[in-house]
């Protein structure tokens, strides 16, 4: 790994940071850090602050111009990612669309389907979210039931999705259907483009233990997209869905997993305040948990370092989502052992501290993305070649 920057990068990251400096201010400062990639508070604030990075460019930094990209580097993307996380900037809110399906269709979409939904995402006009998960298919996405049958110029869809992020913010769904109803496991199952503002579509909200509403499930009943609103090929979607899966693991959360150096920070300034960092025991908590830390940065530069050098990556985005999620779960609980009792302690209409936030969204991490269990399998089977 070369962590050198390019005379072109080190001017870019200068760029970056006197615009953060003029522009990170007042409402925007105010909530530092706020939100994530499955968390929808302050959503008014962040959509704002999404418009003001989209205006002068600073998102989609790696898209093609003619898409409403910056047309520059991965390289700079994931500089961009740093500079935010360090600043502590919040989180944008089009999460779906811009790091899940934009790339997802820039790889597999027709020159059409990019020119027309790929802007209104650039210049955050338009939402998206995910429909791939099922109520009794879970992780397992070859088990799903939902069908799209072909009627004339139009699938006709029929189905349930849960677990559907963003979806009551959600303009447009990009949906898993069984195509080919003589088809098993991977085979025929397609994913396709349906608006969200018609009859058939019924999006329903899902309180989380956050008391957020960020998840939904998805009633789709006769619900109608168009022929060509395919993503790559009929019954194809499979090579498809890994793309937008190994994208989540790769660029997605890594915004979320900078930020995690300072959860770390937070937890040692708890322990100081509360007298307990001279504690044995809570010393060797708060240790483990900056290695850990430091550890998953590590692995996750190795596997930028991956995606850089081959253009998609293997197994090792099972092991950094694994290590991450596990951290990151764990880290919450120590959160809230460090704050005694006041974690316990929330504000009026279930008001929460972001640290409490915190812990409570992290329960979810090890199932969102790929749950744990999936990952073992995938890192046991297709890296050190274990038996099923």
């Amino acid at each position: 790994m070369d962590f050198a920057y390019s005379p072109a990068e080190n001017l870019f990251r200068e760029e970056l940071r006197d615009w953060l400096s003029d522009h990170l201010v007042g409402e925007f400062r105010r909530y530092p850090g706020v939100g994530g990639p499955s968390d929808d508070s302050h959503w008014e604030i962040r959509e704002e602050w999404e418009r003001e990075l989209a205006a002068d460019q600073w998102l989609s930094i790696s898209w093609p111009q003619q898409y409403g990209g910056r047309g520059g580097t991965l390289n700079q993307e994931i500089i961009s990612y740093l500079e935010f996380a360090e600043a502590r900037a919040p989180y944008w809110v089009g999460v779906q669309g811009r790091d899940l399906f934009g790339p997802t269709l820039l790889h597999f979409g027709t020159d059409a389907q990019k020119a027309r939904f790929l802007p209104p995402i650039a210049r955050v006009e338009k939402f998206w979210s995910q429909g791939f998960s099922e109520p009794e298919a879970g992780s397992d996405i070859a088990s799903l039931r939902s069908r799209a049958v072909l009627d004339g110029d139009e699938w006709v869809v029929n189905g349930q999705k849960i677990w559907n992020t963003f979806g009551m913010h959600a303009d447009w769904i990009y949906v898993l259907c069984r195509t080919d109803p003589s088809s098993e496991r991977h085979r025929g199952i397609s994913m396709l483009m349906v608006e969200r503002d018609q009859p058939g579509v019924d999006v329903r909200p899902i309180r989380t233990l956050a008391g957020t509403h960020e998840f939904c499930e998805v009633f789709l009943t006769d619900a109608r997209t168009p022929a060509d609103h395919v993503i790559g090929s009929v019954g194809g979607a499979w090579q498809v869905m890994m793309g937008t899966l190994g994208q989540e693991r790769a660029l997605t959360t890594l915004p979320m997993i900078l930020s995690f150096r300072h959860e770390v920070d937070a937890a040692i300034e708890t322990a100081r305040r509360r007298r307990t960092s001279d504690d044995p025991v809570v010393r060797q908590q708060l240790a483990r948990a900056y290695s850990g830390m430091e550890i998953i940065r590590w692995t996750n530069y190795r596997m930028l370092t991956s995606l850089m050098r081959n253009g998609q990556l293997g197994p090792e985005s099972s092991v950094a989502k694994l290590m991450w999620a596990e951290w990151h779960r764990n880290m919450g609980e120590l959160a809230m052992r460090l704050e005694g009792i006041a974690s316990e302690i929330i504000g009026p209409s279930y008001d929460l501290e972001s640290s409490q936030l915190s812990a409570l969204n992290a329960r979810a991490e090890t199932i969102y993305g790929g749950s744990s269990e999936v990952q073992r399998n995938i890192v046991g089977e297709r890296a050190l070649g274990l038996p099923k």
